[in-house]
């Protein structure tokens, strides 16, 4: 039975990662972190992973891009895999998960959905077909609450596009201040706040009298948290280092 700490416990994600755990029989929720350390289940909570010196198995993050260094640093120390569901990490943040891969098994996902990554293997299929002669969309939308924009799923469909795109294809974010007609080699990002959204993608393959459009939305957080603990089951069998991701869990089903 895999021993499971879990970061970030006390947030929406955390709670409803605890609510599938408390469910099953075959792994178990060890300990937490939180920077607000009041439990509220039946583990222990701790502010800081250094305060915590029990066994487990594989480490479940859905905290803040802010802690990435201190966790990373702790599960080197531990030997310990970590699965990190945590988006909004700057170039050096991605870095430092690099880095940890080559020690510890590590998976990153900017999003936890089975649907979202089989979305993906659709759009480079769309992309290798239609190439320069449809010019790409990206739209999402999330919460009032999220920090990161755009969301990290949003850039993982863009870059499964570009991975099979005939070019270079250039990120947009923002066109208020380009005065300008539409290049054709870039990918456009567009970002939604609102309300208690929890999650909608659409990718638009815009060509000359057409519209291809394909679309996630997730209906509740539920979907994350299977597909994290779907991960941790996973990674906590994993004895090799190296960065996974939702492909290597597909796969191993």
């Amino acid at each position: 039975m895999p021993k499971i700490v879990l970061s970030g416990c006390n947030g929406r994600m955390g709670r409803a990662i605890t609510d599938i755990c408390a469910a099953k029989s075959d792994m178990q929720i060890v300990a937490g972190f939180d920077l607000n350390a009041v439990s509220l289940s039946d583990y222990p909570v701790f502010s800081h992973p250094a305060e915590f010196t029990g066994d487990c198995d594989v480490i479940i993050d859905f905290s803040n891009a802010a802690l990435t260094e201190e966790l990373l640093a702790f599960c080197l120390s531990r030997h310990v895999p970590v699965v990190i569901c945590t988006t909004g990490h700057s170039p050096e943040q991605l870095a430092q998960i690099q880095a940890a891969s080559e020690q510890i098994p590590v998976f990153r996902s900017g999003n936890m959905s089975i649907g979202i990554n089989l979305l993906m293997d659709l759009l480079r299929k769309c992309a290798s077909v239609l190439g320069e002669d449809y010019n790409v969309e990206i739209v999402e939308a999330h919460h009032n609450q999220k920090l990161d924009a755009p969301s990290g799923t949003a850039l993982m469909l863009a870059d499964a596009v570009s991975e099979a795109l005939p070019y270079d294809a250039e990120y947009v974010y923002d066109r208020h201040e380009r005065r300008e007609k539409r290049p054709a080699h870039e990918i456009g990002i567009h970002s939604i706040r609102g309300g208690t959204i929890v999650g909608e993608h659409s990718v638009m393959f815009c060509g000359r009298d057409e519209v291809i459009e394909i679309k996630h939305s997730a209906l509740s957080r539920e979907v994350f948290a299977v597909g994290a603990v779907n991960a941790a089951a996973f990674l906590a069998k994993q004895t090799t280092p190296g960065l996974y991701n939702m492909s290597h869990v597909i796969a191993a089903q």
